[in-house]
């Protein structure tokens, strides 16, 4: 399957992922969600880890076989856990008291700050056409503010903007980081997302001891369907496209842009499943916003 399909199939799932995420954060403590969605996803991975670790030559499928890799290649995925933990705990914290109508879309801008991050700090140069993306982007995150304050959201002052800002930001950096262990590090994605998985947990895991031994005001947790849905929508999204990203010709400046368009499932799940208000500015902030990261995926010539 091509790189491109596979993105496109990422990025429908990530779309469902966001809903369910939504769904699980509302009236609900943020940390203790984020923790079991995390510790759904590694219970996955867990017997295929043992099954290749003890017995690699009885494994059915080279796909999901997890190959041994050395100490500091373990190191490098731990860091990216600790990167990702850290994006999701300002997305999580921002998804619940954020429209999802207004937090996809942020989410959406990813493919700019990948490319300026590209730009900035490992001298690659966009064509015209990125350049005209990134201003097309600006615009309409821009005229997103103007959306959010009719419902009392001020862009350049709401905490929880800066939050899912934050977010992203962390997120365009884990996706330059992806392309490096997939490509220059030459990992496989089964032993990329496995070992990603389990350290996810390791991260986390002093947040809610923390949160459970009451270190900060903390709301109520409620258990819900939606909670293990994270993970396992999280799980099928990541491996296509680490499955993606682990193909010579792929390109992540256009893999990113594809996957945010994710934000189509969330905005229309905003709209119709939780009754989200100002339907009809934020559908035209959002058509210009994909019009921009239409422009940034392509190429000077196409």
């Amino acid at each position: 399957m091509s790189w491109v399909l596979l993105s496109i199939l990422s990025a429908l799932l990530l779309g469902f992922y966001d809903l369910a995420k939504k769904h699980a954060l509302k009236e609900n403590a943020v940390l203790p969600v984020l923790f079991f969605g995390i510790v759904s996803g590694a219970a996955v991975w867990l017997p295929f880890v043992i099954w290749s670790g003890l017995s690699p030559e009885t494994y059915p499928s080279d796909t999901f076989l997890v190959e041994p890799i050395g100490a500091g290649q373990h190191l490098l995925l731990f860091f990216k856990s600790a990167l990702v933990a850290s994006s999701w705990i300002f997305g999580y914290f921002a998804l619940k008291h954020l429209p999802l109508s207004i937090a996809g879309p942020v989410r959406a801008t990813s493919p700019l700050w990948t490319i300026l991050m590209a730009v900035l700090l490992m001298g690659e140069q966009p064509n015209l056409w990125q350049w005209l993306g990134i201003v097309v982007v600006l615009l309409a995150f821009y005229a997103f503010s103007f959306v959010g304050k009719l419902e009392g959201i001020r862009f350049h002052r709401d905490k929880w903007i800066a939050c899912m800002l934050a977010a992203t930001l962390l997120g365009a950096c884990s996706a330059i980081y992806d392309k490096f262990l997939l490509q220059n590090a030459a990992l496989k994605p089964a032993v990329v997302q496995a070992w990603f998985s389990l350290y996810l947990v390791l991260v986390m895991l002093p947040f809610y001891v923390l949160w459970l031994k009451g270190a900060w005001p903390r709301g109520i947790f409620h258990w819900r369907w939606s909670i293990p849905c994270i993970g396992l929508l999280l799980l099928a999204a990541d491996f296509l496209y680490f499955t993606a990203i682990g193909q010579e010709d792929a390109l992540i400046a256009v893999i990113s842009p594809i996957r945010r368009c994710a934000v189509i499932v969330t905005f229309l799940g905003g709209i119709f499943l939780h009754k989200e208000k100002n339907f009809r500015p934020k559908a035209a902030c959002l058509v210009v916003l994909l019009l921009g990261v239409a422009l940034i995926k392509m190429k000077s010539g196409n």
